[in-house]
Order: C-alpha cells, then structure tokens, then sequence
C-alpha cells in the first residue's frame, strides 16, 4: 500500500481551477460551452453627509439572455460594510461571502467594529492574486470610526477612493448623472434621491442593466435597505390563458400489484 500524504487528500481553500484544461478540450472538439451567468450592471456609491448611499440594478443576464430580473448585487460584508458587486455572479456572491466571513472572525478575536480599510484590503490581496480570473468588479462602501469611506475594486485587484464611484457596463450613463449633479454635503434624502437617478439611467440606457432599483444606506447608527426602492420597469400587460375543460385528454393509470 502506498504511503499518500494525508496533506494531497485534503479539499485545498480558495477558488478551484481544475476544470480549465477540460473546458478548453470540449472547446476544441466544437462543443458550445454554456454561458457563466454574469450580472451586466449598473452599481453606484456617493457619500452624503455622515453617510454612504449605494445602489443597484437587479438584472442578471447570461449571454443575451436575462436569466434573473431581481437578483441582489448588494453583498453584506460586515454590519457597517456592504459592497456592490458587478461581473460573474458567481464570483462576486462567493468573494464577498469569504471576506465577510474573515472578517467575522476577525471582529470575535479582537472585539471591534470592523473597518473599511481592512475590507478593501483582504478584497484587493485575493483579487490580485487570481490576476483578473476572478470576474468581480466592486463598489465598497461603510462607516466606521473614521467616518464615511467608499473604493472601487477592479478585478485585477486596483483600487480607488472617491466620493462617488460607478461601477459596471452601465456605469457611463450613471456617472454623467453624478458629474452633473453631484455636490458635497449631501443629506441622506437628496443623496438617495440621486442614486436613483442614476441607477435609472443605466436601467434606460445600458441592455445589461434593468428590473429594480435596490439601494442601501448606511450611518454610524445602522443600515437601511431598501430592497425594490423603485420599478421602472413595471410589466405593461400579463397574458392569461383559460382552456375550457377537456382540452388536454386525460390520463388513465391502472395500479397492477406484484408478488415478490
């Protein structure tokens, strides 16, 4: 019998790449690979006045595909911290679950609130790590003892701090809302009034963007979700279909008992 390191058994951490190699084979044998599911997005952040508004569309798309019209793009990270996330879904929810775990522990070992720099920081160290396979482009945003904070991570693990950031394929049509309309010392209200305004612009503007508009605010005090602030998109009409009884024919089961 061979001696095998219990080390090798043992399910390795992080994310696993070990189907590349084979998605490329089935590539090259002419095969369509199906589409990840990716969030195609309109994520926003400003800082009012002791406070940080983010925001969201709610469309998730696969391909040309919408596969999803209220999904959640706005991750919990911590209970101070949230973050918008844009890309494959798939990699946002799981990058943001990890990081908020870690800090979980982080927070029971040393008893502290936890703090938007050390959010930014374990997000752009794994990130970089994975040199932009990891498709999660985020807009993360808290309050702590150093007063309101919002970043921009990039995929490949860069990073920004501005007082309003746009993220995502409808990010252009949003960000022309802000540089109009934009001004310091927001109060909570106008700023969560502009955030609509600018998810709605990507909504109208952008094919990857649509459904809902989900906004969060968060104050030294707490947070504030507002899941399916707005619907500018609301269904126009519903179709209703009344077949008459006896339509389909019916199907007749018979019960036939065996003797073992």
């Amino acid at each position: 019998m061979n001696n095998i390191p219990i080390e090798s058994c043992l399910p390795k951490g992080g994310f696993n790449f070990d189907y590349v190699q084979r998605n490329e084979f089935i590539q090259q044998q002419g095969s369509k690979m199906p589409q990840t599911k990716k969030t195609g997005t309109t994520i926003v952040g400003i800082i009012c006045k002791d406070a940080v508004v983010l925001g969201a569309d709610t469309r998730a798309t696969s391909g040309p595909i919408v596969c999803d019209k209220n999904c959640e793009k706005i991750h919990y990270i911590a209970p101070n911290i949230y973050c918008c996330g844009a890309g494959t879904s798939a990699d946002t929810e799981n990058t943001t679950a990890l990081v908020s775990s870690q800090l979980e522990l982080h927070r029971l070992a040393t008893g502290r609130q936890s703090r938007v720099a050390t959010a930014l920081t374990m997000l752009r160290q794994m990130l970089f790590k994975y040199q932009g396979h990891v498709s999660a482009a985020l807009v993360l945003g808290g309050v702590d003892i150093t007063g309101p904070s919002l970043y921009t991570v990039y995929p490949h693990g860069s990073t920004d701090g501005l007082p309003f950031v746009t993220m995502g394929s409808g990010s252009l049509a949003a960000m022309s809302i802000f540089e109009a309309e934009y001004k310091t010392d927001l109060s909570v209200e106008e700023g969560i009034k502009l955030v609509d305004k600018a998810i709605r612009a990507g909504i109208f503007n952008d094919l990857g963007s649509g459904s809902n508009v989900d906004i969060t605010v968060i104050t030294k005090d707490g947070v504030e979700i507002r899941r399916g602030h707005a619907r500018p998109n609301p269904r126009a009409f519903s179709r209703t279909y009344n077949f008459p009884a006896g339509t389909t024919s019916k199907f007749l089961f018979r019960r036939i008992l065996f003797v073992i």
